[in-house]
């Protein structure tokens, strides 16, 4: 959906080809927030569907006060290029979801900035920038328990009668994926009734990694109760969700982190690790608990304690999707976007 520049106030740019969490992000909350407000994006690879501008009309576009939301270096750097150089009358706005020391150059992009947001009180502690911590939400309209469970796991080809803990998303080591794998094959010769679900795609540079995992669980004595399948080629993830008992998120670093979320929407909790936004997520013992990083008995521990206690999971199912609704939910996130739009836009807006 290709829009007339004049006709835009907010821009979210997203200048980069290869789809990414950022990418996400862009794509989930801008077709959300036109309803509101005059917002598109721009960047060289964005679905038809997108409220958009071509990257050409940043030359040409009339000047008017604009909001310029960026979330990556090169997005601020062309903001501030298209303010100084172009003589847009722009309003800057940056998003941080990184939880490391940024570099000087990074901090000095942020520094010239109008506007500050960290996705998390984490993100934001490495900020040397006043900043306003929005979390990232989700559709839980879309993401919510399934009515018919056992004709759900039929359809997806589950067990319909097992206890099913689930690990999903890309694979590779920053998510730890082999640290849930040797969980499983550790814990579930103790719990005849479990069965483990893997499901993610696999970039080029980790097919070996991906093939190493599928060697160590077809050899171990629970190969038939491991089930490592290949990405969900459908628009959604969320029957897969819907269909678990027990979300596993063993990453060993992320930026923000919406599994474990995605999961408590439709009522299912989450054994997660101490990064990302995790601990904002997850309330310990009350939706899940929270383990440090990279450490495999601790994992493997909190596995079991979960399965040990079919009264303590039940009642950590039962306090998930009231914890998303009311704390996470997409519309939330655009809305106190859209506010600092409104306020950074005065009187325009």
């Amino acid at each position: 959906m290709t829009l007339d520049p004049a006709t835009v106030t907010v821009i979210a740019p997203n200048l980069k080809k290869r789809y990414s969490g950022v990418t996400s992000t862009v794509l989930r909350l801008v077709p959300l927030q036109a309803r509101q407000i005059a917002i598109a994006s721009v960047g060289p690879k964005l679905p038809p569907e997108i409220p958009q501008i071509r990257l050409r009309d940043l030359l040409t576009m009339p000047r008017r006060l604009r909001v310029w939301h960026a979330r990556r270096n090169n997005e601020m750097l062309a903001g501030l290029a298209l303010k100084h150089i172009l003589r847009q009358p722009l309003k800057l706005m940056f998003t941080s979801a990184a939880q490391r020391q940024h570099s000087a150059w990074t901090k000095g992009l942020i520094r010239r900035m109008d506007k500050v947001v960290a996705t998390s009180a984490r993100s934001a502690a490495f900020l040397d920038a006043p900043a306003q911590v929005i979390h990232h939400g989700i559709d839980t309209d879309h993401f919510a328990p399934a009515p018919a469970r056992a004709a759900l796991r039929q359809q997806l080809g589950l067990p319909h009668d097992k206890v099913l803990l689930g690990c999903f998303g890309r694979v590779r080591p920053s998510k730890g994926n082999d640290l849930f794998i040797d969980a499983m094959i550790a814990v579930l010769p103790d719990f005849p009734d479990v069965h483990a679900v893997m499901m993610g795609g696999v970039t080029e540079a980790f097919m070996d990694y991906a093939a190493d995992l599928r060697t160590r669980a077809a050899a171990s004595p629970v190969a038939d109760r491991i089930h490592i399948l290949p990405e969900d080629p459908g628009w959604t993830i969320a029957p897969w969700f819907q269909a678990i008992d027990l979300y596993i998120a063993p990453q060993r670093n992320e930026g923000f982190g919406l599994t474990p979320l995605e999961a408590a929407s439709c009522g299912v909790p989450s054994i997660a690790t101490d990064t990302g936004a995790f601990a904002e997520i997850v309330a310990q013992d009350v939706t899940g608990l929270l383990i440090p990083t990279d450490d495999p008995a601790a994992l493997q521990q909190a596995i079991r304690t979960a399965l040990s206690d079919p009264a303590r999971l039940s009642r950590w199912a039962a306090a998930c999707r009231p914890r998303a609704v009311n704390g996470f939910r997409i519309a939330d996130e655009a809305a106190a976007l859209i506010a600092i739009y409104r306020a950074l836009l005065g009187p325009s807006a």
